[in-house]
């Protein structure tokens, strides 16, 4: 069943707290006993080396976890007083409150550029007229950054554009569905510094209504872009856990652990 949509201003910020996080896929444990709050309103960045389980956590904020075969996952994950894991919550509703942009930009190619971004209403049953929708399309693509740019070619496919462009119609279209978090697995690892600037641009800018959750292996963006780091660390065969976490500001000048203070300062990972 389909209802109509009205537009309204976001839900409203919330935090996201991820309390005592197992996870495996199958017998194998990538994930121990992790727990993290994510503030509303604040850029959280994810950091350490490959193989930690960084974008395995940030999956589990989402559900998206549970989609592979024989995973499996122990803990909770609130969302504001929620826990989005109850049996009584649809994924749906789970994924339109708790968006993602993946690492490739992943537009609909020979979608055009307006229908990329409104593509997220029909996945969750809402109808809007066509101003509603015209509306919609400006906000978000202006939100993303991409606005100035598109604006005279809405109807072009979203694949034309150009990587940095794409990755930015891909955040037009999770915030056209109204989330109140959004995570962000390595969304710049596969752009030039210019596109890679503009993405840390829009991050910025939406930190203001959204709460933002970045997997990034770039210790310079992760120092720019975040108010909050957890760093990952999975040794010697273990599973991974937070080594610690904090204000970004601490966490690159004055660690606790040491093995934070070589992590961020390159000497390995």
């Amino acid at each position: 069943m389909t209802t109509t949509m009205q537009y309204e201003a976001p839900a409203g910020l919330a935090t996201l707290d991820a309390r005592g996080i197992s996870a495996w896929f199958g017998a194998h444990q990538v994930l121990d006993d992790v727990s993290l709050t994510m503030p509303a309103g604040q850029v959280t960045a994810l950091i350490g080396p490959s193989g930690c389980g960084k974008s395995t956590f940030l999956r589990i904020l989402n559900r998206m976890h549970e989609l592979i075969p024989e995973a499996a996952l122990a803990g909770e994950v609130l969302l504001g007083a929620e826990d989005i894991y109850a049996p009584a919550k649809r994924i749906t509703d789970a994924r339109r409150e708790i968006g993602m942009v993946f690492q490739k930009p992943n537009p609909f190619p020979a979608m055009s550029i307006y229908d990329n971004v409104v593509a997220g209403l029909k996945l969750i049953g809402r109808r809007a007229s066509r101003s509603e929708k015209d509306v919609l399309v400006e906000e978000c693509l202006t939100k993303a950054g991409l606005w100035k740019e598109v604006h005279n070619r809405l109807r072009q496919p979203g694949g034309a554009l150009s990587g940095g462009q794409q990755q930015r119609l891909c955040i037009a279209r999770s915030l056209a569905v109204r989330p109140r978090v959004l995570l962000m697995d390595e969304p710049c690892s596969a752009l030039d510094p210019t596109s890679t600037r503009r993405i840390e641009e829009t991050i910025a800018e939406l930190a203001a209504e959204v709460t933002i959750v970045i997997v990034t292996h770039n210790m310079q963006q992760a120092n720019r872009v975040s108010d909050q780091c957890a760093f990952f660390l999975a040794e010697q065969g273990q599973p991974g856990v937070i080594v610690e976490h904090g204000p970004t500001s601490t966490i690159f000048t004055t660690p606790r652990d040491q093995r934070t203070e070589a992590y961020v300062n390159g000497r390995f990972g």
